[in-house]
């Protein structure tokens, strides 16, 4: 249960995409993403495909094409854009695929790690839908006291999934 390196790398890039255009009002090309991120022009490639299909940019054609927002950058939920990058962290098919040697997971009835995993996921879900790429633009000391202050207005009115 962990993030992968698809899901950090093309959330940087969309990053890098929101910053360029919102410094500058111009789109940015693959090769400024590599070389900005310190990531290969092919996998920058792979990133940007992925998060165009999943609408959060558009491509700019021409001499000064690149590629910019799709929307603004307040209405695109780090949620979304994690799902179209890789998925979730805690998967309901996850206890299907480590059942073991068996078919069926031995706690396929009462599974109390399941529970724990559920638990999470639900936390990390309730705590990125309220999380934005424009949040992420910011100043790092600014973004994590804010973000203090939502994990703890999440775990006090959390109720059981």
């Amino acid at each position: 249960m962990k993030l992968s390196t698809q899901e950090e790398y093309g959330l940087r890039c969309l990053i890098q995409i929101a910053q360029n255009e919102r410094n500058t009002g111009n789109s940015i090309t693959i090769s400024e993403i590599s070389n900005a991120e310190g990531l290969s022009t092919a996998n920058v490639g792979k990133l940007v495909r992925l998060l165009r299909l999943g609408n959060f940019i558009e491509s700019v054609r021409g001499q000064a094409g690149g590629y910019k927002l799709a929307r603004q950058a307040s209405e695109v939920s780090i949620a979304d854009v994690l799902t179209a990058l890789g998925g979730r962290l805690f998967d309901p098919e996850f206890c299907g695929d480590h059942a073991g040697q068996e078919e069926l997971c031995t706690h396929t009835v009462n599974c109390s790690v399941r529970s724990l995993w559920n638990a999470i996921q639900f936390v990390v879900d309730q705590m990125l839908d309220k999380i934005t790429l424009h949040d992420l633009l910011g100043d790092e000391n600014a973004l994590q006291s804010e973000l203090r202050e939502k994990a703890q207005q999440i775990l006090q009115v959390a109720p059981a999934p």
